[in-house]
């Protein structure tokens, strides 16, 4: 044990080739490889006994032979309906629904409530984020103050305050009959849950603006997933679009030079926890995609998926011991207990907001959106926490940009020529 304890210590500074600032060297339990695999190993005791439950259930034909007060709860996390719809066409989308008459200002005050909405939510979710993750809590002129390490129970937060207004929006308004074994929500929950985990924690080791980039780019491993996983064909202007937005990215990160303010360096660690968010986002997006076959609302997907990621986190956290100890951290800093509420209330709210506008305005006008709030929130990332730019890093994140409306544009003209396409004839998947 202790030559392992030696190996693990060492491994930050190695895979780094940097001094690595002693918050982040306190013991080898807080490097983030550790704290990943206790993680992983706290889902695997959840996913382990469900996963051979169902096997169980399946070899006994459970839905034949079962009955009982716990058979309607089992067909529906083991069997559901198995009633799958037509895939439609924006793959995981209800079709828009079509203003009715409706004045042009209504339509731009919708447009209004919708843009303000998204950046309101995002921008301070993705401030707060930063504030949470890379700056202390009680500093005084004597105590440094401490930072808060587990980005487990920041994902819980999300995922409990999400579950519970998908859940209130799916008890108060009509949603279709669900029909999806509930069990399947499990492989995009666990994979949300991991993305989400290494996009905190990655900000220990890179700046924000290199994270917003980072996730522009993830379009690259979409598209390679979706090739793999649902064996999707693309168009050309969509691999010409991501070999620009690499480049761009390429050009932002290539450009901090190793002698600048620590915040603002990229390391080895922070690149790889980046790596592993896009992977694990990707896998979930297709999975979601997948998932959509059956017939139901983003508001059910939403809650299908929240009720496993908060199964998941707090499993682990009670067997971790770090639920209590973080619940005291919130004790001992009410600042950090606001923000933590905050974070969860936007990432939730941003979730609805971003339902609302698809199905009144489109994806492309979401797109439009989405992609402006990323601009805006390097911005305000630089104003506020002083991470600097280069020309060269600046002309990156341009390319990166441009790019990002160059696909909006594409598609929104594929969208239109595929309306004109003769029936039986369908167009390429798009991502």
């Amino acid at each position: 044990r202790f030559c392992l304890s030696l190996v693990l210590a060492s491994l930050p500074t190695m895979a780094t080739g940097e001094e690595i600032p002693p918050a982040l060297q306190d013991s080898w339990g807080e490097f983030w490889l550790f704290r990943f695999f206790v993680n992983a190993a706290g889902y695997a005791s959840i996913v382990v006994p469900g996963f051979l439950l169902i096997r169980y259930f399946k070899k006994r034909n459970y839905l034949e032979t079962g009955r009982g007060i716990c058979f309607p709860v089992i067909k529906s996390c083991v069997y559901g309906s198995e009633v799958k719809s037509v895939h439609q066409e924006d793959g995981s989308l209800p079709p828009r629904a079509e203003p009715t008459e409706s004045s042009t200002a209504r339509q731009v005050f919708k447009l209004l409530f919708c843009a303000a909405g998204l950046q309101a939510s995002y921008l301070t979710w993705g401030v707060l984020q930063e504030r949470v993750m890379t700056r202390t809590y009680g500093a005084t002129e004597t105590d440094p103050g401490e930072k808060f390490k587990d980005s487990q129970f920041l994902v819980f937060m999300n995922r409990i305050l999400a579950f519970t207004v998908a859940g209130l929006y799916c008890a108060l308004t009509k949603q279709p009959r669900h029909g999806a074994p509930m069990y399947k929500y499990s492989f995009a929950s666990l994979s949300n849950v991991l993305s989400s985990w290494c996009q905190y924690e990655a900000l220990k080791y890179i700046s924000f603006p290199t994270q917003v980039l980072a996730k522009a780019s993830k379009v690259i491993p979409v598209m390679m997933m979706g090739k793999l996983v649902s064996r999707k064909s693309y168009e050309y202007w969509e691999y010409l679009t991501a070999a620009l937005i690499s480049v761009g990215v390429s050009m932002f990160l290539l450009s901090s030079a190793p002698n600048k303010h620590m915040s603002t360096v990229t390391t080895f660690s922070g690149v790889v926890l980046l790596a592993g968010y896009i992977v694990f986002d990707s896998f979930t997006s297709n999975w979601q995609d997948a998932l959509f076959t059956y017939k139901m609302s983003p508001v059910q997907m939403m809650f299908g998926v929240n009720v496993f990621s908060c199964l998941f986190t707090v499993g682990s956290l009670l067997e971790q011991g770090a639920l209590l100890e973080s619940v005291g951290f919130m004790a001992r800093h009410s600042e950090f207990t606001a923000h933590a509420v905050l974070l969860s209330v936007c990432s939730a709210c941003g979730q609805l907001f971003i339902f609302y506008t698809i199905n009144q305005f489109g994806a492309a006008v979401f797109t439009i959106i989405m992609t402006l709030r990323q601009a805006f929130a390097i911005l305000l990332s630089c104003l506020i926490y002083g991470h600097t730019v280069t020309v060269v890093g600046g002309l990156g994140v341009a390319v990166v940009f441009m790019a990002l409306f160059l696909r909006v544009y594409a598609r929104s003209r594929m969208k239109k020529r595929s309306k004109k396409l003769p029936p039986g004839e369908t167009p390429v998947q798009k991502v």
